[in-house]
């Protein structure tokens, strides 16, 4: 009896010291036998709003080196170089010995990540001592350059280095698992049947469900790119955003790139126009101007004004290019021809002081949160910098900094009868097991009454319907569009190049919007609004017939009189 209990006390005690307790024995020897096999974390998905995969993680290989078994480093190089594309001088620097922190001998470093499986089978077939593969992933973008400045990429080691996929790269990215094993030595490294062996498994990172929908994203591209082709070296982008949500249903920029294969590319290549391209808006900015005004009572829609064909403030004189000669003029006709005269005339009744008020409720200066990493704030100018002709330039949309998004965001205000909505990518966070969790609600503010924004979005009407207004190439056939047209200036090395900035802002239905979309482009030669305008009415058209959005049917655009008698 007591020979079987001592039996049993030393098989107990084996099994211990083999599978729980090993690395504590490393005076016995066991250490020097572990090896470390690496399970990196399948990294989450990015889709589009209809489930479309952006950007995926597929199966690979990852190509590692024990350098305590590399005996000919120079010839294992010159063998792997031509399958991994990798130099060889790079492969042998790499598989030099090296010590880790406890000086023990690094047995494990990566020589390639995101290898194709059937380059990994031709690696294995060469049998190389102290060369293995093992399971990985690679990133892979179905589209291409779609959506490219919003997805941004990742490393080769899957770490998110531009746009979405480095802002949620937190939540992209899993935990990386690892496999510790006792190994036999020289030609033997192979597990020891029964030794040591402890697996801490991978965690899958979560996916990103978009508010983006590809084809629309895709279009949008198509174009503007095909816009931007008749302004070599220019810069161009658009953005759609559906109403009342706020969601971002497209996002585009020009030039652009291919995510899939970012080196070599262009650094300008990569960024989003819509939330880092700044400019002074120019006209675009008026609507907030009289929006403020409607809803302050300085004006109605009902509103006549004597308009002098230049006004002066400080030491800058501002004129408009369709002069009124002193003639009376209806707001919607100071819309449709963009007077600056009569925009400032308007500006002053309502002041300094409000104005930047409600440039603040429409978005302007602080970035919108709709979530690209770097996006810009813009600037509204203080009231202690203004001078004497900043009461003529703000108004009409210079001595103001912008984007893109921020205007457009405005618009869909005025559109979502007169409440704000932050705009926003980010539709949910979709789980490794699946579970679905929406992203926080968008924030929101009241802006103008319904009423006010109705009456502005109809006045609006003006700028595409009135004969010889400035929208007119920008109208929709069958549907009412409401909307401004702006010429404004950006900073280039240093310089402000002046009325190079064109734009087209716009909402369709007008009698009940569905969308807003905001076209910009810096053209170094002019001429912006002969790509701005078209460009909007050809993505406003697709996006009406995508969603199968019926023609207008509460009849045509009021009837406007420019200048009423």
């Amino acid at each position: 009896m007591l020979a079987l209990t001592l039996f049993a006390s030393i098989g107990i005690r084996l099994i211990f010291l083999q599978t729980v307790d090993a690395p504590a024995y490393a005076g016995g020897g066991i250490s020097d036998r572990l090896r470390t096999v690496e399970l990196p974390a399948p990294r989450g998905a990015i889709y589009d709003s209809t489930g479309a995969p952006l950007a995926r993680s597929v199966e690979a290989r990852y190509v590692y080196a024990d350098p305590t078994e590399v005996k000919d480093s120079a010839a294992v190089a010159k063998a792997l170089s031509p399958l991994l594309g990798i130099p060889v001088s790079k492969l042998v620097e790499l598989m030099k010995p090296r010590k880790l922190e406890d000086g023990k001998a690094s047995r494990f470093v990566y020589l390639a990540r995101g290898v194709e499986i059937s380059t990994a089978k031709r690696v294995q077939a060469l049998e190389l001592l102290g060369i293995g593969v093992h399971r990985d992933e690679r990133r892979e973008v179905p589209g291409g350059d779609l959506a490219a400045n919003l997805i941004g990429f990742t490393s080769q080691d899957m770490v998110g280095l531009e746009g979405l996929e480095a802002r949620y790269d937190d939540v992209l990215a899993g935990q990386d698992g690892k496999r510790v094993y006792e190994a036999g030595l020289g030609d033997l490294a192979a597990p020891i049947p029964g030794g040591y062996s402890r697996t801490t498994p991978a965690k899958p990172g979560s996916s990103l469900g978009l508010t983006l929908n590809r084809d629309l994203q895709f279009r949008t591209q198509q174009i503007l790119s095909a816009g931007m082709a008749q302004a070599p070296g220019g810069t161009g982008a658009a953005v759609i955003i559906e109403i009342p949500s706020g969601a971002v249903l497209a996002q585009a920029s020009n030039p652009t790139y291919n995510a899939a294969k970012p080196v070599p590319s262009d650094p300008v290549a990569r960024e989003d126009a819509a939330t880092s391209f700044v400019v002074d808006p120019g006209s675009v900015h008026k609507a907030i101007t009289y929006g403020a005004a409607l809803q302050e009572g300085v004006i109605t829609p009902d509103t006549t004004l004597p308009i002098a064909n230049n006004i002066k403030m400080g030491d800058t004189w501002f004129s408009d290019t369709h002069p009124a000669n002193g003639r009376r003029m209806s707001v919607p006709g100071m819309l449709a021809y963009s007077s600056n005269v009569g925009t400032i005339t308007i500006a002053e009744k309502l002041g300094r002081d409000r104005l930047i008020d409600y440039q603040k409720r429409f978005g302007l200066g602080k970035p919108t949160g709709e979530g690209m990493p770097g996006e810009a704030s813009g600037r509204l100018l203080p009231a202690d910098e203004w001078s004497e002709s900043s009461r003529g330039s703000v108004p009409i949309g210079h001595s103001v900094d912008a984007t893109p998004l921020q205007m457009a965001a405005a618009y869909a205000a005025i559109a979502n009868n007169g409440t704000y909505v932050q705009p926003h990518l980010v539709k949910e966070v979709i789980g490794p097991d699946g579970k679905r969790t929406p992203a926080p609600a968008p924030l929101t503010r009241s802006v103008l009454s319904p009423q006010n924004a109705a009456a502005l979005r109809t006045m609006l009407e003006a700028v595409t319907t009135v004969d010889g207004a400035t929208g007119v190439t920008a109208a929709v056939p069958g549907y009412r569009v409401a909307g401004k047209t702006g010429t404004g200036s950006r900073l280039v090395n240093g310089k402000i190049e002046t009325d190079k900035v064109s734009s087209f802002i716009g909402m369709a239905p007008a009698e009940n919007p569905r969308y807003v979309i905001a076209v910009f482009v810096y053209t170094p030669n002019g001429g912006g609004a002969a790509i701005a305008n078209p460009a909007f009415r050809d993505m406003m058209q697709f996006t009406l017939r995508h969603y199968r959005v019926p023609p207008s049917t509460g009849g045509s655009a009021p009837k406007f009189v420019v200048y009423p008698r």
